[in-house]
């Protein structure tokens, strides 16, 4: 055990904090460890009456058997729930949770209320895939917005309304065991698959737990295969083998390899957003040298109105006749070469250079990727 702790020591001290590095633990997951979806369907009281009405006859339904389930017994027909919303409660139940622990719930709007502002879940069963509850939620809901109406049928609304949340509003009921202890070896699960931060990542674990990577002798700067504990699979998946030494805190290993710090390599990519006129640039973008020219055609329509009116003795009347005029003007724009960038610095510089807009941007970006002189992936959302 003291060795396990020095171990831990050597870690923290020794590992490099490189501005580009990430810690593994930002990179992977363990496979097998994750979180599970639960759902439940409930009830929100306390409206003012802005509930569901008229054909939710699943809310209706929904009070009367629970009415009927505390022993009272109601006439179906005779129920009035503009107080009452039918909803849906999903919740995210962690890895390894425990009894007694809480959880936040979300709550959202089944039929045709028109706000839950003010309302209370009650106690609402949250079931897992297999069938089988998990969590219980229950309390006052928060909305995060509000809907003022008048007589007059005039409304001011802010945020949206029909559903919200219960921070804390769910208490795990069941236990989340996962058995480590069995295990001779594990598999971390990158969140973006790509060959070389998986190669990396075995590499950096290979050589914290004693085994660096050889360089070939033939030519050095290509590594030999990593015939070390850790092994990338896949573009997705490293592999693990623990060491005899950790095989009884496996647990307490895994939070030593989450804390290294790994250089991830990922693909260079252009993100933009022709709806919002936002472009994001990755920091491995490059640009080849090529020539852009980008203007502008502006149409300007005017309408101007004017009364004709007939001669004071003709006969006729008066009508209002609209004159439109038109007016074109191009932006003349020199062609503008775009010089090789090397990095993304020097792309943005000469980006800016052509002095187009963000979502001008977009189009040049988009024909300089066509012309091939665009060395990243281009994503349009």
């Amino acid at each position: 055990m003291r060795s396990f702790y020095l171990l831990i020591l050597f870690v923290m001290l020794s590992v490099p904090l490189e501005s580009e590095a990430a810690r593994i633990k930002d990179l992977a997951d363990i496979r097998g460890v994750r979180d599970n979806q639960l759902i439940g369907y409930g009830l929100v009281v306390g409206l003012n009456s802005t509930g569901d009405y008229g054909q939710s006859e699943f809310t209706v339904q929904s009070v009367a058997s629970m009415l009927s389930r505390m022993g009272i017994k109601v006439d179906r027909n005779r129920l009035q729930t503009r107080n009452v919303a039918a909803v849906m409660v999903t919740a995210d139940l962690p890895p390894f949770a425990r009894a007694g622990q809480r959880l936040d719930v979300n709550v959202a709007s089944l039929g045709n209320a028109r706000s839950l502002q003010g309302g209370t879940l009650i106690m609402t069963p949250l079931k897992g895939a297999d069938g089988e509850v998990y969590a219980v939620a229950q309390g006052s809901l928060s909305v995060g917005g509000f809907e003022v109406r008048a007589p007059s049928g005039s409304a001011q609304a802010k945020n949206h309304v029909t559903a919200g949340n219960l921070p804390s509003g769910g208490i795990i009921e069941r236990d989340v065991t996962i058995d480590l202890s069995t295990r001779e070896s594990i598999q971390l699960i990158l969140r973006t698959p790509d060959f070389a931060t998986a190669s990396e990542i075995a590499n950096v674990i290979s050589a914290f737990l004693g085994q660096p990577v050889q360089a070939d002798a033939n030519n050095p700067t290509l590594a030999q295969p990593n015939q070390g504990p850790a092994k990338a699979i896949d573009a997705s998946t490293v592999s693990v083998t623990i060491p005899d030494g950790f095989r009884q805190n496996v647990p307490q290993f895994i939070g030593v390899l989450e804390l290294l710090d790994v250089t991830p390599n990922q693909i260079a990519r252009v993100v933009v957003n022709e709806r919002t006129g936002t472009v994001v640039l990755g920091g491995d973008v490059r640009i080849r040298e090529v020539a852009v020219a980008h203007g502008s055609l502006n149409v300007t329509i005017n309408t101007d109105l004017y009364a004709s009116q007939p001669s004071s003795f003709g006969q006729g009347d008066t009508q209002v006749v609209a004159n439109a005029t038109a007016d074109v003007t191009e932006e003349n724009r020199a062609l503008q070469v775009v010089n090789q960038s090397a990095s993304i610095q020097d792309v943005v510089s000469a980006l800016n250079a052509l002095g187009a807009s963000p979502r001008d941007l977009i189009s040049i970006l988009q024909a300089i990727k066509a012309a091939g002189a665009l060395d990243a992936e281009l994503v349009i959302q």
